[in-house]
């Protein structure tokens, strides 16, 4: 059975390399070759897709290990899933090994363009200025540095994007920030 925990593991290594982490040599010839050579084309086939679709649903929700537990004890209750305790072990330790890495790339593939990489801010009294009301009048300076999904190496500096709000500027800004916090909050609400 140990042999059987180990084939599990490497096939659910091999196709989480090629569908998560790019390496498209893995194809699925040169995994039942390698892992599987006695096992017949089509029950290969039937392993392949029930490894995939146990992945993705592992993936898709980024399951913590109270929930993997969950799962794998709903699979092992399944009469066609073919999941018993060596298998489930399997699994346990592949996604010990692969969750963060798979997640960064999943993060990583999601990110368009300009991602924020820090902030930082202030807040100023101005002590000049054309206008006398806008003397002692708080601002607060915003800093913002901005990376680019595709320039993420380490010798490229982020670009910094720098700017001022008066005191009604940043309540309707905080109030955009509530309100997207609020629809965070309510979308984990739901998934849970």
């Amino acid at each position: 059975m140990a042999d059987d925990r180990r084939c599990f593991g490497a096939l659910l290594n091999g196709l989480a390399r090629r569908n998560y982490l790019g390496d498209t040599e893995l194809t699925d010839e040169l995994l039942k070759e390698q892992i599987y050579p006695k096992m017949s084309d089509e029950d290969f086939q039937q392993l392949v897709t029930k490894c995939t679709a146990l992945t993705k649903s592992m993936v898709s929700v980024d399951m913590d290990f109270n929930q993997l537990e969950a799962f794998l004890t709903s699979q092992m209750h399944k009469k066609d899933s073919g999941m018993n305790e060596d298998k489930a072990n399997a699994v346990r330790k592949f996604w010990k090994n692969h969750r963060t890495k798979i997640h960064e790339t999943q993060v990583q593939q999601t990110m368009w363009d300009t991602s924020l990489k820090q902030m930082s801010w202030r807040v100023d009294l101005k002590t000049q200025s054309k206008n006398n009301d806008h003397v002692n009048a708080p601002t607060a300076i915003i800093e913002l540095q901005l990376s680019n999904q595709e320039s993420q190496n380490e010798n490229q500096k982020p670009e910094l994007l720098q700017f001022e709000m008066d005191e009604k500027k940043l309540d309707q800004f905080m109030k955009s920030l509530n309100e997207i916090r609020d629809e965070i909050s309510l979308h984990r609400k739901e998934q849970n």
